[in-house]
């Protein structure tokens, strides 16, 4: 998995490429521990360059909403592919996390919080 990242402010987003999953979700962890500061309250993960999900993939992204949420922050989801967006559906995932169309309206919508 490769990952990219960008900070605006003190909203980070982050776009992983590749496959998310078990064998994966461990850099995911690491590189996105690595930029998380103090000053981050507002996550998006844009999610255009990942085809694939498992279980564990699901798994890092509620841990990564439990964590900014701790901290009175939000995590968006933007830009998934059809495959992505059914896997969250079954799994529940959007009842928690809000999925936008592109980068920019999520960064729009989360920006006053």
């Amino acid at each position: 998995m490769k990952l990219s990242f960008k900070k605006y402010n003190n909203k980070l987003v982050v776009r992983p490429y590749g496959e998310f999953d078990l064998h994966t979700v461990d850099i995911f962890k690491e590189k996105l521990e690595q930029r998380l500061t103090e000053d981050i309250n507002g996550i998006i993960l844009n999610l255009d360059g990942i085809k694939f999900i498992d279980s564990s993939g699901l798994g890092a992204i509620i841990g990564t909403y439990k964590r900014i949420s701790n901290k009175g922050g939000v995590l968006a989801i933007a830009e998934v592919t059809p495959q992505v967006e059914r896997i969250f559906e079954i799994s529940g995932i959007l009842k928690i996390i809000k999925l936008y169309p592109s980068e920019a309206e999520a960064l729009d919508n989360i920006v006053g919080r």
